[in-house]
């Protein structure tokens, strides 16, 4: 019993230690968003391609490359919405 107790707490040493660097882990809501999102930029694209629509496969990639770039929640959502009214406007 007293092994695991030593690796929980060393594994949050190693945590707190990565929070020190300025690295952190996603919470559940970001990676939800990040995964909504590159879905939603994969149809897109595919979608784009398929019809030749550039406009609708360009707003793909950015739908599934943005969320590397992006480190906050609420800005993920807001691009993530930004960039499917986007999707919606320039349908053609």
């Amino acid at each position: 019993m007293q092994d695991d107790e030593q690796e929980k707490v060393q594994q949050m040493g190693n945590l707190n230690e990565l929070g020190a660097l300025g690295l952190a882990l996603p919470t559940p809501a970001y990676l939800f968003g990040a995964i909504l999102f590159g879905i939603i930029g994969l149809a897109a694209y595919r979608y784009g391609k398929k019809t030749s629509r550039p406009t609708s496969k360009w707003l793909g990639v950015g739908l599934m490359v943005y969320p590397y770039a992006v480190t906050q929640t609420w800005v993920l959502y807001l691009v993530g919405i930004g960039l499917c009214i986007g999707l919606y406007a320039f349908r053609e």
